[in-house]
């Protein structure tokens, strides 16, 4: 089954396990949310690859209510469910293409993607990053919350063992727990030190990793003002 299969028929249970999921779920998503190099009465456009439901543009218009959220999904379904969360906002728009062949939609101040990319191969991963620094304006920041794999096969199997001891502490059911072992089958994470370093390469500046806990990252770039 493609990913896109895979998420069009987890579109209406993604956001209910999210939580239970990612174990470090609120330093994760809250240090992307620190990464925002705005202030919260600011205006600025930002796309959300691989958005899904919404969840991550959520937090982010929470803070940041001016701000106006560009959303691109493969799926079609988790843009359904994207679109019902924010059916009372007009400065919310959807994108429905697969960012690894397709140009990304505009330029923006901030791109922001959480749990997406490391379903493409290494060079997609790559392709993607040069399409980022393109997407963004001059001055304009990447922020990535992300898998990423163990820098040795024995760290990678301590990570994928405490991700399933975690899971299976947790309330979410053995059918819900196929599900995501079935979608988990299609993840295809990169190194950290890869993942700047590709970063570095397509031009972006200041690149760091600013959270880590086994193999959940937060990691952030800027395109230097006179690109």
């Amino acid at each position: 089954m493609t990913v896109k299969a895979l998420f069009d028929a987890g579109a209406l249970r993604y956001d209910t396990n999210r939580r239970q999921v990612i174990f470090c779920f609120d330093d994760f998503y809250g240090t992307l949310l620190d990464l925002v190099p705005f202030g919260p009465p600011e205006r600025f456009s930002f796309l959300d690859l691989g958005a899904g439901t919404g969840l991550v543009s959520a937090l982010v218009l929470a803070r940041f209510p001016n701000a106006e959220a560009h959303l691109f999904d493969v799926s079609e379904k988790m843009l359904e469910k994207a679109r019902e969360r924010f059916a009372d906002r007009t400065n919310v728009h959807f994108y429905v293409g697969d960012y690894d062949n397709q140009a990304l939609p505009g330029r923006h101040q901030l791109v922001v993607s959480a749990m997406s990319i490391h379903h493409l191969s290494d060079g997609g991963k790559q392709r993607l990053t040069a399409k980022i620094f393109d997407a963004l304006v001059p001055g304009g920041s990447f922020v990535h919350a992300e898998l990423v794999l163990g820098a040795t096969a024995k760290t990678e199997a301590r990570y994928q063992r405490h991700w399933r001891d975690h899971l299976l502490k947790t309330d979410i059911g053995k059918d819900e727990l196929a599900r995501i072992a079935e979608r988990m089958a299609c993840d295809r994470p990169a190194a950290l030190d890869d993942q700047l370093a590709w970063m570095r390469e397509a031009g972006f500046a200041h690149v760091d990793c600013y959270f880590k806990h086994y193999n959940f990252s937060v990691y952030a770039g800027i395109k230097p003002e006179a690109a």
